[in-house]
């Protein structure tokens, strides 16, 4: 299983804080889950401007229907889209089953 890194305690928010849930540490810890967090996959900065996705959802994001803008409009659509390219490699390679993520 995936779980976001920032669940799993790991300071990695754009606001460089975390929000810890201790029951995913704790999978974490006995190697049942592995954190990721797809915008240091990316190579985002922590911390980093909030964004949202524009004009659609997650999967339109990847159709390049929507974006990925920063609150100051930068557009991020590519960054996010590779930092879940690099996220799903992972999995793979993990063999993960499933995934947690903080949506927000």
């Amino acid at each position: 299983m995936l779980v976001s890194a920032c669940l799993a305690g790991i300071s990695c928010r754009y606001d460089g804080d975390h929000c810890l849930d201790e029951s995913l540490k704790r999978l974490v810890g006995e190697g049942k889950a592995l954190p990721v967090c797809p915008e240091l996959l990316a190579g985002l900065d922590i911390p980093r401007i909030p964004a949202e996705i524009v004009g659609g959802s997650g999967e339109d994001v990847l159709n390049h229907q929507a974006k990925v803008m920063t609150k100051d409009g930068i557009d991020l659509t590519f960054a996010y889209i590779a930092g879940a390219k690099r996220t799903l490699e992972r999995a793979r390679i993990f063999g993960a089953e499933g995934a947690i993520f903080k949506d927000k």
